[in-house]
């Protein structure tokens, strides 16, 4: 039987928490540049601008499709909060990040074979709390969440907003940044039902 959430129901107009962690429970980033290679891949895919290639090769631009509205990455695992616009926008943004962090990350260590345990995982949020809930569970990820640099938190509470970060879905429902961390900081009703 699947582990839970690997079997994705692909609909338009949805929102997704994604998350994938390494195989075995092991490293998928090991030092600035890694993050910041994995960070320069939704550039590469949502970002409305052309940009360069880094490694050789042709890449679809993904604007339009899906949105990333919140993100962390940890040493061994990441966590997506996605709007799906179009039905396979998901599918075809994780397909394009996890094959080119895959060749980035063997490339670089000298390695062969997978670096993610399974394909990533997306669990359909179809309630506003529970978007509200996932959208404070990424934020909150890390120990030190408030100044985490691989996360989204700062285009939250800073304004410091990537082109390719949509934080209208989740910040707009806040009257101000400010509101926005009353409700990260209400950790009573912070519910445990989130598996990575």
């Amino acid at each position: 039987m699947p582990s839970r959430n690997i079997i994705k129901i692909n609909l338009p107009g949805t929102y997704y928490h994604v998350y994938g962690r390494g195989v075995n429970k092991q490293q998928i980033f090991h030092d600035e540049d890694d993050y910041q290679y994995f960070l320069s891949l939704f550039d590469r895919y949502l970002s409305p601008e052309i940009s360069t290639p880094l490694i050789s090769g042709d890449y679809t631009k993904l604007v339009g499709t899906v949105e990333l509205l919140s993100y962390c990455l940890m040493p061994n695992h990441y966590h997506l909060l996605i709007y799906q616009v179009d039905t396979d926008g998901m599918s075809k943004l994780m397909r394009g990040i996890v094959t080119s962090y895959s060749r980035y990350i063997n490339k670089k260590y000298k390695r062969s074979g997978p670096i993610f345990e399974s394909t990533y995982k997306a669990s359909c949020i179809s309630a506003d709390d529970h978007l509200l809930h996932i959208s404070r569970y990424i934020h909150r990820n890390h120990e030190e969440w408030m100044d985490y640099p691989y996360s989204s938190i700062r285009a939250y509470l800073y304004d410091d907003v990537p082109d390719w970060l949509v934080k209208f879905r989740v910040a707009d429902r806040y009257k101000s940044a400010v509101k926005y961390l009353e409700f990260l900081d209400d950790v009573d009703s912070v519910s445990e039902d989130v598996e990575i």
